[in-house]
């Protein structure tokens, strides 16, 4: 496994984002709360450019003691990366897809070493 550097971490706060193409392959690392995530920007949908879209909350459904729905909230827990061509979502920490468990997005390991951001492949 080698590491590619694809930035310096002072590029990479508050929500942005840096691509990088390694053998072929578009890499995006995003940045949310702090943590740094990379996946392979295709979509495994229908190819769009995942590492694009929006991070969100999982919707999570409100009952009250009576098993009635009171609304919706977003997770601050479960978070998921959405794809901006068809909405699409992947969980965050795994890539994996959320509506169809056969489905993920290729994620890569993040290292910050010395102010800079390198991916592993």
């Amino acid at each position: 496994m080698s590491e590619i550097r694809v930035a310096s971490r002072s590029e990479l706060e508050d929500g942005q984002r840096v691509f990088a193409w390694v053998d072929g392959v578009q890499i995006g690392v995003l940045e949310h709360a702090g943590r740094l995530y990379a996946f392979e920007n295709r979509c495994s949908h229908q190819g769009g450019p995942v590492c694009e879209g929006t991070v969100i909350g999982r919707v999570v459904q409100r009952f009250d003691e009576e098993g009635r729905t009171t609304g919706y909230d977003f997770s601050e827990q479960a978070l998921h990366l959405v794809c901006p061509w068809h909405g699409v979502e992947f969980e965050l920490e795994t890539g994996r897809c959320t509506s169809d468990r056969r489905r993920r997005i290729r994620r890569y390991d993040v290292l910050e070493r010395d102010g800079d951001v390198y991916v592993a492949v």
